[in-house]
């Protein structure tokens, strides 16, 4: 009698060579753009803003894995990009000393603790935003303006604060255009917030760069468009609802989207392949209450912003998200899925 051997084994679901690293690395060229009008809108202070953030989330990440007696995993681009988001959510005129601090803390408190690239429950660059948000209130929210005339021959006189040293304040120092709305009543103009000729954070630079950097990662198959896509639409249909009942009390529609960080968070931070969910109901869900968080603590909150307190507590829901609509494995019955 002949002998057959059955071999069996999994589906060939990797159609292409793409790796974390690569991954990661087409979304740094993304924010490359981004970083660049950044230092071109503010200078040298934006320069080295980056330039410490990254090198602080690059270098802790490699000090904890030698301590843990890890391979370095510097390489993989992860750690390079935590520290260019951190460095686009903060001030131009941060101090560098709180930056330096907030790259490590993003990487040790955000990522590491929870076992490193693929297990952060939280988007890191978010987590030590929070934390500098927390300890350092005053310095977050002192904001430089862009495009001075002497932005590439001097530094703001806070970014080389001593350490543990209360920073000085520029005399030219101002509000951003949340905050002028917020306390004062005044928008500016979509063109202005779209181009990022405003004063804020690094990254509320050209609304129109980030966007273009999103569409590459779509193109490339990088980035799920649908979560971006749902925050957008959620801040675009609510704060559309407030603006025809009140236009003289909630902004509109178009001011909501391009300004503050909201276009580099739906693009570059909502979209964490690991902190957001991998249903595609989901992910348009997650989306959903990402924009509609946004436009509450806009509007009814104490800050002038809400990005990145939307997308970490959506973050927090977002396996609770996948376990709520898990889809139904094909020919069973709900009965038979609950067991």
């Amino acid at each position: 009698m002949l002998n057959r051997t059955l071999n069996i084994s999994t589906s060939p679901h990797i159609v292409k060579g793409l790796g974390t690293d690569s991954i990661m690395q087409n979304v740094v060229w993304a924010l490359t753009p981004v970083a660049l009008f950044a230092v071109y809108s503010f200078g040298l202070s934006a320069l080295l803003l980056l330039v410490t953030t990254t090198a602080a989330c690059v270098l802790t990440e490699h000090y904890l894995c030698v301590v843990s007696k890890k391979k370095s995993t510097i390489s993989d681009w992860s750690a390079v990009i935590t520290g260019l988001l951190l460095g686009l959510t903060l001030p131009p005129n941060f101090p560098l000393w709180m930056a330096f601090a907030g790259g490590a803390i993003a990487i040790a408190l955000g990522k590491y603790i929870f076992g490193g690239l693929g297990y952060n429950v939280f988007n890191p660059a978010l987590v030590g935003r929070a934390v500098l948000q927390a300890a350092f209130p005053v310095a977050i929210t002192t904001w430089h303006p862009a495009f001075l005339a002497n932005r590439f021959t001097s530094v703001s006189v806070s970014t080389f604060t001593i350490p543990f040293m209360e920073p000085a304040v520029d005399g030219m120092s101002g509000a951003t255009p949340l905050a002028a709305f917020k306390f004062d009543h005044i928008t500016a103009s979509a063109s202005e917030l779209a181009m990022g000729l405003t004063s804020g954070s690094t990254g509320e630079t050209c609304a129109l760069l980030i966007v273009l950097g999103g569409l590459y990662l779509i193109a490339r198959k990088m980035m799920n468009w649908r979560i971006p896509v749902a925050v957008l639409g959620a801040v675009f249909v609510l704060s559309g609802i407030l603006y025809l009942i009140d236009k003289e009390v909630y902004p509109s529609p178009v001011f909501m989207l391009f300004s503050g960080g909201l276009m580099l968070g739906a693009v570059f931070m909502a979209t964490d392949m690991v902190a957001s969910p991998i249903t595609p109901l989901g992910v348009v869900i997650y989306g959903a209450i990402i924009g509609l968080l946004v436009v509450v603590i806009r509007v009814w909150g104490g800050l002038p912003e809400g990005v990145m307190y939307a997308i970490l507590l959506a973050n927090a829901l977002s396996p609770h998200i996948d376990n709520l609509i898990r889809p139904r494995v094909y020919g069973t019955t709900k009965r038979m899925k609950r067991t």
